[in-house]
């Protein structure tokens, strides 16, 4: 009893003394502000950095008629008030009654750097981690000996060196020893980061000392390099992203245009009801099961693939049947349909965006380094466009329907001699590539706006990808997205969006001249004759 009683005593005791340095931070003068929130810090308590957070944010208050320090929001004419320390609930307070603490410029660097040496002994690394941050961008010398000790016993290797990296910012900052400045530059260029880059610039700008001059600037290039390769990378991800998509969109055209010779106008219409069908199918899950939500895109694949291939075949039996042959006739035609469609989707939907969430397993990103984040939708769209392409290619390869669609791409005449029903391929036929651009809508739901006019955006990127890799081959198909959609991005930060895909139909139409049949041409009898 005695043990506990003096447990008591002394956390009441550690209470009071803590309550008496949050009260030091309403001082009249900036220096004694900053001296109550050294002290703070010092305490290493966890309760001392939301305060601190607080005045960093101007919600640290003190109210006039106790001359009490509180945390605060304010909600019209009065402010709710809670404790800064139990955060226990102290009512309202008129407006009149609340007076800021206020902070200046040179404040908010000491309180940044005190918030940071709080949280780097946390249990989270990210938040050590994030501390880290903090300090790298405070550059406050009292903060030295706090980052070695978090260095020496920091066990994770990435939060480390993050700790390194603001370790050596601080040095270079505040610190005048050449050695000293030289070793932390040293260390600053193994870290590709802009916020680096942009340090050892000024580094290098305002030193009067010729070797750390040189040194910082040769530690610049390096980081320039380094993030040079770096957004390459990145770009080459959103090139494969892009290509991921436009191989989705493009690869039912390409079976489509290679099997019956249709310049089908209306086929980005049937991404856009892949896109919608997700829209309809989350509403559903969201109404009625909204703890299954994570599983409604896995859901939406076959329904968006239904969905479009039976308005697929209902636009073959009825139009597309009665223009072979005429393929000027049935691009008017499947315009014409387009718009319809388009109108139709206004009609039951609405003009504005549709909003159309992602699970759980498909947001977020990770950092590769750089600067460099890679989102897991994206990621997951570049995997389910392969997987589709590779079940397409078995469905071709390995049953009898794909045989069937071999023979009449290959040669029309001599398949219906020998039996098959050329008008049945081809309405099924449209219907599979119909279906599968319904899948791209899908995948295009996670990454762009569901509108009416969605399909617009890709018709013209598939038919190029289609024609450049070679009219109804797949494999010229995949390679042709692809390679687009990574010439798109890595043109991009040079020539800007629109100028990118000018250049782009540019080399396409040069390609063309010169491979009038794409990177692959389509070998047979009749593509011969």
């Amino acid at each position: 009893m005695l043990v506990l009683a003096f447990v008591v005593m002394a956390g009441g005791a550690r209470a009071q003394s803590l309550d008496e340095l949050i009260a030091g931070l309403k001082a009249d003068s900036f220096e004694g502000k900053i001296d109550a929130i050294e002290a703070l810090a010092a305490t290493g308590d966890e309760r001392a950095a939301p305060v601190l957070d607080a005045m960093l944010n101007r919600r640290l208050l003190v109210q006039k008629s106790t001359g009490a320090v509180v945390l605060g929001e304010r909600t019209g004419r009065v402010y709710h008030l809670t404790d800064p320390i139990s955060g226990a609930d102290l009512g309202e307070a008129p407006r009149g009654d609340i007076e800021t603490v206020n902070v200046n410029n040179r404040l908010r660097g000491v309180l940044r750097g005190a918030l940071g040496s709080l949280t780097l002994a946390n249990r989270d690394p990210n938040q050590r981690a994030a501390a880290a941050d903090a300090l790298f961008k405070a550059g406050d010398d009292t903060m030295l000996t706090p980052l070695k000790q978090a260095i020496e016993r920091e066990t994770d290797n990435s939060t480390r060196r993050r700790i390194e990296r603001a370790q050596a910012a601080v040095i270079v900052r505040t610190q005048s020893a050449p050695d000293t400045v030289l070793a932390a530059i040293d260390t600053l260029a193994g870290h590709a980061d802009p916020e680096v880059q942009s340090l050892l610039a000024s580094v290098a700008a305002d030193t009067d000392d010729p070797r750390i001059a040189e040194a910082a600037g040769q530690a610049r290039e390096r980081v320039e390099g380094r993030l040079a390769l770096w957004s390459a990378v990145g770009n080459i991800f959103h090139g494969l992203s892009l290509g991921s998509v436009l191989l989705l969109a493009a690869v039912g055209l390409a079976i489509t245009f290679g099997v019956m010779g249709v310049i089908n106008m209306a086929h980005g219409e049937m991404v856009m009801l892949g896109a919608y069908t997700t829209f309809v199918v989350q509403e559903i899950f969201r109404t009625y099961v909204p703890g299954a939500f994570d599983v409604s895109v896995i859901v939406a694949i076959p329904a968006a693939f239904l969905v479009a291939g039976l308005v697929g075949i209902a636009i073959e039996r009825t139009v597309i049947r009665f223009l072979y042959g005429r393929p000027l006739e049935t691009l008017l035609a499947t315009w014409g349909l387009s718009l319809v469609l388009q109108q139709a989707v206004r009609s039951l939907f609405g003009p504005t965006n549709r909003e159309v969430g992602s699970p759980s397993w498909m947001s977020g990103a990770f950092d590769i380094g750089g600067g460099v984040a890679i989102t897991y939708n994206r990621l997951w769209i570049i995997l389910f466009s392969l997987a589709v392409f590779a079940t397409l290619m078995l469905l071709i390869r390995c049953s009898r329907f794909g045989l069937q669609m071999r023979a009449v791409v290959q040669n029309r005449p001599m398949a219906a001699s020998m039996g098959i029903r050329t008008g049945r391929v081809d309405a099924l036929t449209f219907g599979l590539g119909s279906g599968i651009a319904g899948m791209a809508g899908v995948a295009v739901s996670q990454i762009d706006n569901v509108s009416p006019n969605l399909g617009q955006g890709y018709i013209i990127d598939s038919f190029m990808v289609v024609v450049f890799g070679g009219v109804g081959n797949l494999w010229g198909t995949l390679v042709g997205a692809l390679s687009l959609g990574m010439i798109n991005k890595l043109l991009e930060p040079y020539s800007g969006a629109v100028l990118g895909k000018i250049l782009v139909l540019v080399l396409i139409i040069l390609f063309i001249q010169k491979r009038p049949r794409g990177l692959f041409a389509l070998k047979g009898r009749a593509v011969e004759g």
